[in-house]
Protein backbone atom coordinates (compact mmCIF):
# COMPACT_ATOMS: atom_id res chain seq x y z
CA UNK A 1 0.00 0.00 0.00
CA UNK A 2 1.30 3.59 -1.31
CA UNK A 3 1.83 6.03 1.39
CA UNK A 4 3.09 9.57 1.31
CA UNK A 5 2.22 12.81 3.28
CA UNK A 6 0.29 15.35 0.95
CA UNK A 7 0.94 18.28 4.11
CA UNK A 8 3.95 17.38 5.86
CA UNK A 9 3.22 16.46 9.42
CA UNK A 10 4.45 19.49 11.81
CA UNK A 11 6.06 16.41 13.86
CA UNK A 12 8.19 15.59 11.23
CA UNK A 13 8.92 19.02 10.45
CA UNK A 14 10.07 19.44 13.93
CA UNK A 15 12.48 16.19 14.39
CA UNK A 16 13.86 16.95 11.05
CA UNK A 17 14.70 20.54 11.36
CA UNK A 18 17.66 20.98 9.59
CA UNK A 19 15.88 20.12 6.26
CA UNK A 20 13.75 23.31 4.47
CA UNK A 21 10.48 22.09 4.33
CA UNK A 22 8.76 25.72 4.22
CA UNK A 23 10.03 29.29 4.19
CA UNK A 24 8.88 31.16 6.84
CA UNK A 25 7.89 35.22 6.74
CA UNK A 26 7.76 34.70 3.02
CA UNK A 27 4.83 37.38 2.66
CA UNK A 28 2.68 36.46 -0.01
CA UNK A 29 5.13 33.63 -1.72
CA UNK A 30 5.00 30.28 -2.13
CA UNK A 31 7.62 28.22 -3.97
CA UNK A 32 7.39 26.00 -6.51
CA UNK A 33 9.24 22.73 -7.19
CA UNK A 34 9.81 20.35 -9.97
CA UNK A 35 11.39 17.24 -9.72
CA UNK A 36 13.37 14.66 -12.15
CA UNK A 37 13.84 16.78 -15.11
CA UNK A 38 15.10 17.96 -17.88
CA UNK A 39 13.09 15.90 -20.00
CA UNK A 40 12.41 16.65 -23.57
CA UNK A 41 8.48 18.28 -23.94
CA UNK A 42 7.35 18.02 -20.43
CA UNK A 43 9.83 20.23 -18.58
CA UNK A 44 9.68 23.06 -22.00
CA UNK A 45 5.62 22.89 -21.46
CA UNK A 46 6.28 23.55 -17.91
CA UNK A 47 8.36 26.54 -18.99
CA UNK A 48 5.47 27.90 -20.96
CA UNK A 49 3.30 27.79 -18.27
CA UNK A 50 5.51 29.70 -16.04
CA UNK A 51 5.86 32.37 -18.60
CA UNK A 52 2.74 33.38 -18.99
CA UNK A 53 2.14 34.44 -14.93
CA UNK A 54 5.36 35.54 -15.02
CA UNK A 55 6.43 33.06 -12.45
CA UNK A 56 9.93 31.18 -10.96
CA UNK A 57 10.33 28.09 -10.03
CA UNK A 58 13.08 25.69 -8.66
CA UNK A 59 13.61 22.29 -10.96
CA UNK A 60 15.46 19.99 -8.73
CA UNK A 61 17.57 18.31 -11.70
CA UNK A 62 18.64 14.12 -12.59
CA UNK A 63 22.81 14.35 -13.51
CA UNK A 64 21.65 12.00 -16.10
CA UNK A 65 18.79 13.40 -17.81
CA UNK A 66 21.43 16.93 -17.60
CA UNK A 67 23.81 15.19 -19.98
CA UNK A 68 21.04 13.92 -22.44
CA UNK A 69 19.28 17.35 -22.40
CA UNK A 70 21.51 20.32 -21.78
CA UNK A 71 19.87 22.09 -24.23
CA UNK A 72 16.56 22.28 -22.04
CA UNK A 73 18.65 22.51 -18.84
CA UNK A 74 20.16 25.70 -20.13
CA UNK A 75 16.62 26.75 -21.27
CA UNK A 76 15.62 26.30 -17.77
CA UNK A 77 18.76 28.79 -16.29
CA UNK A 78 18.65 31.46 -18.98
CA UNK A 79 14.66 31.78 -17.95
CA UNK A 80 15.50 32.56 -14.43
CA UNK A 81 14.87 29.65 -12.54
CA UNK A 82 17.11 28.36 -9.72
CA UNK A 83 17.94 24.68 -9.90
CA UNK A 84 19.21 21.91 -7.42
CA UNK A 85 20.95 18.88 -7.64
CA UNK A 86 18.76 15.67 -7.40
CA UNK A 87 21.05 12.97 -7.51
CA UNK A 88 22.41 11.51 -10.81
CA UNK A 89 20.58 8.81 -11.23
CA UNK A 90 17.47 9.49 -8.85
CA UNK A 91 18.97 7.26 -6.35
CA UNK A 92 16.64 5.87 -3.11
CA UNK A 93 19.18 6.55 0.00
CA UNK A 94 17.41 4.03 2.38
CA UNK A 95 18.80 1.58 -0.01
CA UNK A 96 21.84 3.42 -0.77
CA UNK A 97 25.54 2.94 0.46
CA UNK A 98 26.65 6.76 2.16
CA UNK A 99 29.99 6.24 0.19
CA UNK A 100 27.80 5.78 -3.35
CA UNK A 101 24.94 8.40 -2.64
CA UNK A 102 27.81 10.84 -2.14
CA UNK A 103 29.78 10.13 -4.98
CA UNK A 104 26.27 9.88 -7.35
CA UNK A 105 25.12 13.42 -5.90
CA UNK A 106 28.95 14.57 -6.86
CA UNK A 107 28.27 13.24 -10.99
CA UNK A 108 25.16 15.24 -10.71
CA UNK A 109 26.79 18.18 -9.31
CA UNK A 110 29.62 17.81 -12.19
CA UNK A 111 26.83 17.14 -14.76
CA UNK A 112 25.36 20.91 -13.43
CA UNK A 113 28.76 22.56 -13.66
CA UNK A 114 29.41 22.19 -17.55
CA UNK A 115 26.22 24.14 -17.79
CA UNK A 116 26.40 27.26 -15.40
CA UNK A 117 29.17 29.57 -14.36
CA UNK A 118 31.08 28.21 -11.35
CA UNK A 119 30.49 31.05 -8.85
CA UNK A 120 26.76 30.20 -9.46
CA UNK A 121 27.22 26.39 -9.05
CA UNK A 122 23.59 25.01 -7.02
CA UNK A 123 24.11 24.47 -3.40
CA UNK A 124 20.57 23.37 -3.33
CA UNK A 125 19.80 19.25 -2.54
CA UNK A 126 16.50 17.37 -3.00
CA UNK A 127 16.42 13.41 -1.76
CA UNK A 128 14.82 11.18 -4.15
CA UNK A 129 11.59 10.01 -2.51
CA UNK A 130 12.42 12.40 -0.13
CA UNK A 131 14.91 9.32 1.19
CA UNK A 132 17.81 9.85 3.00
CA UNK A 133 19.92 8.54 5.81
CA UNK A 134 21.42 10.62 8.46
CA UNK A 135 25.01 10.17 7.23
CA UNK A 136 24.29 10.97 3.74
CA UNK A 137 22.75 14.32 4.65
CA UNK A 138 25.13 15.03 7.20
CA UNK A 139 28.01 14.38 4.39
CA UNK A 140 25.72 16.67 1.72
CA UNK A 141 25.50 19.43 4.90
CA UNK A 142 29.15 19.54 4.84
CA UNK A 143 29.55 19.56 0.90
CA UNK A 144 27.57 23.29 1.36
CA UNK A 145 23.93 21.98 0.16
CA UNK A 146 21.18 23.00 1.73
CA UNK A 147 18.50 19.98 1.98
CA UNK A 148 15.32 21.23 0.70
CA UNK A 149 12.16 18.91 1.72
CA UNK A 150 8.38 20.05 0.92
CA UNK A 151 5.24 21.39 2.69
CA UNK A 152 2.75 20.19 -0.31
CA UNK A 153 2.91 17.32 -2.57
CA UNK A 154 1.08 17.41 -5.40
CA UNK A 155 1.29 13.54 -5.87
CA UNK A 156 0.96 14.18 -9.84
CA UNK A 157 3.43 11.21 -10.06
CA UNK A 158 0.89 8.86 -8.70
CA UNK A 159 -0.89 7.22 -11.22
CA UNK A 160 -3.37 5.76 -9.20
CA UNK A 161 -4.85 9.22 -8.62
CA UNK A 162 -7.36 11.39 -10.71
CA UNK A 163 -6.19 14.78 -11.72
CA UNK A 164 -8.77 16.46 -9.79
CA UNK A 165 -7.33 14.86 -6.61
CA UNK A 166 -3.89 16.12 -7.21
CA UNK A 167 -5.35 19.47 -7.69
CA UNK A 168 -7.27 19.54 -4.55
CA UNK A 169 -4.21 17.88 -3.04
CA UNK A 170 -2.45 21.49 -3.59
CA UNK A 171 -4.83 23.66 -3.56
CA UNK A 172 -6.59 22.59 -0.14
CA UNK A 173 -3.00 23.11 1.45
CA UNK A 174 -0.76 25.88 0.30
CA UNK A 175 -0.28 28.66 2.86
CA UNK A 176 2.25 31.72 2.54
CA UNK A 177 5.64 30.26 2.50
CA UNK A 178 4.90 26.69 0.98
CA UNK A 179 7.28 24.32 -1.14
CA UNK A 180 5.15 22.95 -3.20
CA UNK A 181 6.39 19.36 -5.33
CA UNK A 182 5.40 18.59 -9.05
CA UNK A 183 7.87 16.32 -11.21
CA UNK A 184 8.25 17.63 -14.43
CA UNK A 185 8.42 13.75 -15.96
CA UNK A 186 6.70 12.04 -18.36
CA UNK A 187 5.35 9.60 -16.09
CA UNK A 188 3.53 12.40 -14.04
CA UNK A 189 2.49 14.40 -17.44
CA UNK A 190 -1.31 13.59 -17.24
CA UNK A 191 -1.20 14.76 -13.93
CA UNK A 192 0.70 18.02 -14.23
CA UNK A 193 -1.04 19.22 -17.60
CA UNK A 194 -4.36 19.52 -15.74
CA UNK A 195 -2.96 20.56 -12.39
CA UNK A 196 -0.28 22.82 -13.23
CA UNK A 197 -2.44 25.84 -15.15
CA UNK A 198 -4.97 25.77 -12.26
CA UNK A 199 -2.49 25.94 -9.75
CA UNK A 200 -1.05 28.75 -11.64
CA UNK A 201 -4.03 30.82 -12.02
CA UNK A 202 -5.25 30.10 -8.33
CA UNK A 203 -1.93 31.35 -7.24
CA UNK A 204 -2.26 34.71 -9.41
CA UNK A 205 -6.03 34.80 -8.32
CA UNK A 206 -5.51 34.81 -4.59
CA UNK A 207 -2.51 37.19 -4.74
CA UNK A 208 0.49 34.95 -4.45
CA UNK A 209 3.52 34.94 -6.20
CA UNK A 210 5.97 32.78 -7.16
CA UNK A 211 9.74 32.84 -6.76
CA UNK A 212 13.10 30.49 -6.22
CA UNK A 213 14.34 29.27 -3.32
Amino acid sequence: MKFYWIKTNWIIKKIFSNYSWDVSDAGNMVYLTFDDGPIPVVTEWVLAELKKHGFKATFFSIGDNIDKHPEIFNKVISEGHSIGNHTFNHLNGWNTSTEDYIENVARCEKAIGKNINQTLKSRLFRPPYGKIKTAQSKAIQKLGYKIIMWDVLSADFDTTISKEQCLDNVLSNVKPGSIIVFHDSVKAFKNLEYVLPKTLDFLKENNFNCDVL
